[in-house]
């Protein structure tokens, strides 16, 4: 025996993080499930880089400096002679990091590439493979992305005829900078919304436009005299109180500009040209000179997560801007950006959860434990930690489901749009062309797509980025007394970074219980809601007709997600929406629930195999649509490890109980 010390003695091998495009399980199944093959062969080596990319020393190195050098406004927001001055300062692992995303393309890939409906799932694959390493860099690009589907909207559909010629060139303008890959041309976009009198209730707004034009016998100022853009003709004040994306070129708002109209939407730079700009050394003028336009950053939020992103308090004075759309119909463009942005707060939450299981997954590799009789295995071939392991893997693989069904109708849902108002094709890209037939069998008809999207866009988010804070909490816990840690000099298998982040996912566009309210709002609609309804029974029975004719599930699963469908519908169309309003948690999440249990279902009868049969079967009895019978199922350790690890993999661990 020999004393342990500072130096010598046993140190626990670290985790090893593998490339989650092979490594999880989920993934490769929703590849396959959502994406044609032909799609799929042409983006796969592109993929496999980036899984291999977001998983380097040097983005990791890029993430502790941002979570170390958090954001601040120079001199407290003043000069040292006690002027105001809203400066503010971000890290540079910060910038490094938006600048490798704008790179990848993880927003533009949707406006300069043509996978016809697949885009959205493209992209949104490959942000669930960045979230984990991106240090929230993703937010101000989800509000980025859904600026640029925006003015898309206006600039290239029906609202285009609307437009001046001024106001195109501007709109346009705004439209490339947000879809560049250049990171010395690229915008992020601010989403502001949140005042002091609600969050995601905006009818209160306290920020008032005023149509206030330049007059024709003066120049008219310029947002940038290099591209010799002008400043809008409406004047914007106010108060802001939650905006993200603070370091943002530009911003979506909300205003109000008659008490009778409602609120209005207006887009925004962030800054504007000074001619007169002195500089410190006494520079006066010149095209690069700028300042804030009209806008004072009041202080920087102070967060339990999410440290690294500058968020503010803004006071807007006469910040110029242009108004999008018709006064008084900000909502419905609003609608826009939150359909993109729930979107992407979900796939952040599965994508944190992903990036847990894949720590948790490579610490059972290394991690051994005594199982009696001075007998060691590593916690990979312990039964109890694989049980735990595969049961948060059947419940992850769900939430997957869920979101990326989403995905995929946010994706035909758009392409529809295109066609419809004649858009101009994206770029030239690799797919195919046509595009091949849909490969997943719940892929709805045309018009029942956009009703499907409007209840989809709140339920998913509201159940994901729910669910998803327990799981990844389990997988802090896999870690033992580690993953409690900030482990910042070991930043890959930081899980207590990562879980603070993914704490706002139930919080930002739209708590979990606005949301449950706004999917009841949309199934009991006056107008909109018999086409949701037709649209949920389609998804339902579809489903369930699809996994019967394959014949390759238990009668009794398909017959039981049934009996829970009828029992959720037929609530839904009895009580009226101030009844359902109560508990509109409870029943927008067994509503979700029985849609995973479908597209469990569907998943499990289009590519078959145990592994996949077993995760819907535990799915089905944890979630209490069948009972646990004695003997069902194959509850053994081989399984667990197949359900973790995939069956290609699993055998290695059974047998060596060593890396992978």
């Amino acid at each position: 025996m020999e004393a342990s010390g500072s130096n010598k003695g046993f140190f626990q091998d670290q985790p090893i993080i593998k490339n989650q495009f092979h490594d999880d399980v989920s993934v490769r199944r929703i590849t396959e499930l959502f994406l044609p093959s032909s799609v799929l062969g042409g983006i796969r080596p592109d993929i496999v880089q980036l899984g291999d990319d977001v998983l380097s020393e040097q983005i990791f190195d890029w993430v502790v400096d941002a979570e170390h050098n958090q954001p601040y406004l120079r001199g407290d927001g003043r000069d040292a002679f006690g002027k105001s001055k809203s400066e503010l300062i971000v890290t540079e692992g910060w910038r490094k990091l938006q600048e490798f995303g704008y790179q990848k393309g993880f927003i533009a890939l949707n406006y300069d590439s043509d996978y016809g409906p697949y885009n959205r799932l493209i992209q949104f694959i490959r942000c669930h493979l960045w979230e984990g390493s991106c240090a929230n860099t993703l937010c101000p690009a989800a509000m980025q992305d859904g600026a640029a589907r925006l003015l898309q909207r206006h600039i290239f559909g029906q609202a285009a005829t609307k437009l001046s010629s001024t106001e195109r060139r501007v709109f346009q303008n705004a439209y490339d900078h947000l879809t560049s890959r250049d990171p010395n041309k690229t915008w992020t976009s601010g989403q502001w919304m949140t005042e002091r009198t609600g969050g995601s209730d905006v009818s209160q707004t306290e920020t008032i436009a005023t149509y206030d034009p330049y007059p024709t016998s003066s120049p008219i100022p310029l947002a940038d005299a290099h591209e010799n853009i002008p400043l809008g003709p409406w004047s914007i004040s106010g108060f802001k109180w939650f905006s993200s994306a603070t370091d943002s070129q530009m911003t979506i708002l909300l205003a109000k500009t008659d008490p009778t109209k409602g609120v209005s939407a207006f887009f925004a730079p962030m800054r504007r040209h000074d001619p007169i700009h002195i500089s410190a050394t006494g520079v006066r003028g010149g095209s690069s000179s700028s300042e804030l336009n009209g806008v004072t950053i009041q202080r920087l939020k102070r967060k339990f997560g999410t440290q690294s992103l500058p968020t503010a308090e803004l006071e807007l004075k006469n910040m110029r801007g242009w108004l999008i759309g018709e006064e008084g119909k900000g909502i419905q463009e609003i609608s826009t950006i939150l359909n993109i942005t729930r979107v992407h707060t979900a796939v952040s939450s599965v994508g944190y959860l992903g990036r847990g299981l894949g720590v948790a997954k490579g610490f059972a590799l290394v991690r051994e434990v005594g199982v009696g009789r001075g007998r060691r295995v590593p916690l990979a071939s312990h039964p109890l930690h694989m049980r735990t392991l595969a049961n948060l893997t059947v419940e992850y693989h769900g939430l997957m489901l869920l979101v990326f069904y989403t995905v995929q109708l946010l994706g035909l849902s758009e392409r529809q749009r295109q066609h419809s108002h004649c858009s101009p094709s994206p770029s030239p890209s690799p797919s195919p062309s046509p595009s091949p037939s849909p490969p997943h069998p719940l892929t709805p008809p045309p018009t029942l797509t956009s009703p499907l999207l409007r209840v989809f866009s709140s339920l998913h988010k509201s159940h994901a980025s729910d669910r998803a804070l327990p799981l990844l909490y389990a997988c802090m816990q896999a870690l033992g007394g580690v993953g409690y840690l900030l482990n910042d000099e070991t930043p890959h298998a930081n899980l207590a970074r990562i879980y603070r982040d993914a704490c706002v996912g139930a919080i930002w566009e739209g708590t979990t219980d606005v949301l449950a309210g706004d999917t009841i709002r949309a199934v009991r609609h006056p107008k909109g809601g018999k086409a949701v309804s037709e649209g949920l029974r389609w998804v339902v029975e579809k489903g369930l007709g699809y996994v019967r004719e394959e014949g390759k599930t238990e009668k009794e699963w398909v017959e039981s997600v049934r009996v829970e469908w009828e029992k959720v519908r037929d609530r839904m169309e009895r009580q009226g929406q101030e009844e359902l309003l109560p508990e509109a948690r409870g029943v927008v999440f067994r509503l979700s629930e029985v849609l995973i249990a479908v597209l469990y279902l569907v998943d499990a009868a289009t590519h078959p195999g145990p592994e996949i049969e077993e995760m819907c079967r535990r799915y089905l009895v944890e979630k209490g649509f069948v009972l646990e019978k004695e003997g069902e199922g194959k509850k053994d350790l081989a399984m667990d490890q197949a359900i973790v690890y995939g069956a290609d993999k699993a055998p290695g661990v059974v047998a060596a109980g060593t890396k992978l």
